[in-house]
């Protein structure tokens, strides 16, 4: 195995020796490089130096923007490992996302869809015996079965769309604390279950109520009895919308014990950690709630831009609600190699509460862009899918960009603000395509 040099100066020695000698330069280099050290070297590379290390001609090179990385050599796989072919990002809590090829399905396959936990799963699970509660500020507190909820309540099956509101941290500079999630922490499966709506009117919602909380039977990591290691809430006029249900079967089979088995919240268009997982009680409140990552600078957004770096004042930070517009380049693969100029580009977009009503596709660097053909959604909250006929023009090094737009004319930006927590990254996704 070789060994990774040990510091920038030697990084960028390797890319100077490149620029005076290809020939003898050491071209493999990159590889041995960690992905978090890679930008403040290749930044400083010439066209002619990253073209050497693509392997390939850039063809629109003059549209290249400047301080930009290929995105060949921006990316890195990592190690597989979870359902069928995550990435592994942390074990304890698990972490895991989908590399975007792997989400190619219109729907979301369990085994293909991303890992989110903050606590331990509760090793106990029995549904016939599971219990939810709601109470608070209802007129009826009820206690549940899911038996109950199947025999009370009308079962609906909806594709719906969940993202971590930390999807993308990885690509923040400088590096925001968290998991560094690449693309992959977002999946649009069919749930079953029961409208939250339904529930909560059946039980009864008291004037005073303007915020759900919910609890689920997860452990914090310290195991200490009684401590939640999450309890998101959302505003009462969210949780009595259509979309929103209290699942039991995802895929047309019981939840995955990691997706939350055997009951869970699932929340469309709004950070992943509203669905709450093995859920337990729902009970609402007569003040925003203050459970555990709701307070402080968790799942929240700085209410102004900031410097990249910036310390900002707890008291600045606005909880997360929907989730920006966004798309996702699911064919080719990154980094795949053609023998046809003529190919077919594929994906996913979405955007929070909205619906999208245009995909755009470059593969000039953005100079110029064409109109992807776009699918209506299944449902509301469901991802939309799409795909374009492209045409590469000679033999080189492209990167595909995909540019969504939803249906208030919010577009994807080609970069976002820098925050705190690396939240909301919705720049456009890029992949590399080589034709040879």
């Amino acid at each position: 195995m070789q060994k990774k040099p040990n510091s920038t100066e030697e990084y960028q020695s390797l890319f100077e020796a490149y620029e005076k000698d290809p020939a003898q330069a050491d071209l493999d280099f990159l590889g041995r490089v960690p992905y978090k050290d890679r930008r403040g070297f290749l930044k400083g590379a010439g066209l002619a130096a990253l073209g050497g290390l693509l392997g390939a001609s850039i063809p629109f090179h003059r549209n290249f923007p400047s301080g930009l990385i290929p995105v060949a050599l921006a990316d890195e796989a990592g190690p597989l490992a979870g359902k069928d072919g995550l990435t592994l990002l942390n074990d304890r809590p698990v972490n895991a996302e989908t590399p975007p090829h792997l989400l190619d399905d219109a729907i979301t396959p369990t085994n293909r869809h991303f890992i989110r936990n903050n606590g331990i799963p509760p090793e106990q699970v029995d549904p016939d015996s599971w219990k939810l509660t709601i109470d608070g500020l209802v007129d009826t507190p009820l206690e549940l079965t899911i038996a109950d909820l199947k025999s009370k309540f009308e079962v609906v099956t909806m594709a719906l769309t969940i993202e971590c509101g930390g999807n993308g941290r990885a690509f923040f500079n400088p590096p925001a604390k968290g998991n560094q999630w690449t693309y992959g922490a977002v999946a649009c499966s069919n749930w079953t279950g029961v409208r939250l709506k339904d529930v909560l009117e059946a039980a009864g919602v008291k004037d005073e109520a303007i915020y759900t909380a919910h609890e689920g039977a997860d452990m914090h990591l310290s195991m200490a009895e009684g401590k939640l290691p999450i309890s998101r809430g959302m505003p009462i006029e969210k949780a009595l919308t259509d979309d929103i249900l209290i699942a039991f079967e995802m895929n047309g089979e019981a939840l995955h014990p990691m997706n939350g088995a055997p009951l869970r919240l699932v929340v469309p268009g709004w950070p992943g950690s509203c669905s709450q997982k093995w859920l337990t009680r729902i009970y609402l409140r007569d003040i925003v709630h203050d459970g555990p990552k709701m307070t402080g600078t968790s799942y929240r957004v700085p209410n102004h831009p900031v410097e990249p770096g910036e310390k900002v004042d707890k008291k600045d930070f606005d909880i997360i609600e929907r989730m920006p517009v966004k798309s996702l380049i699911t064919a080719p693969a990154t980094n795949a190699s053609v023998a046809e100029g003529d190919i077919e580009v594929r994906g996913h977009a979405w955007s929070g509460d909205r619906a999208i009503s245009a995909v755009d596709i470059s593969i000039d660097f953005g100079a110029t862009w064409q109109k992807a053909e776009l699918d209506a959604p299944v449902n509301s909250g469901a991802w939309q899918n799409w795909r374009a006929a492209v045409k590469l023009p000679v033999k080189g090094y492209y990167e595909i960009w995909a540019r969504a737009t939803d249906d208030q004319g919010e577009a994807q930006p080609h970069a976002i603000n820098w925050n705190p927590k690396g939240y909301l990254n919705n720049s456009m996704h890029r992949v590399a395509v080589r034709y040879a």
